[in-house]
């Protein structure tokens, strides 16, 4: 149960809850079929962010 609340907890930070919102956006707009070029790009990065740093964040823990 410990281990629920620790990622719930992570899951509530600003940087999760963007990417969340973003990417509901992104879904929704796909489904609509009006997904323009300009969103498309900045999603893109968002979420390159995102990954990239929970990426580095889990090398960081592997090495301690």
């Amino acid at each position: 149960m410990d281990l629920f609340y620790k990622r719930l907890s992570r899951l509530l930070t600003v940087k999760s809850l963007v990417t969340l919102i973003l990417t509901v956006i992104f879904a929704f707009l796909a489904l609509r079929g009006t997904i323009e070029q300009d969103f498309m790009t900045i999603y893109a990065v968002i979420i390159s962010f995102y990954f990239g740093t929970q990426s580095q964040e889990g090398q960081g823990e592997e090495h301690k």
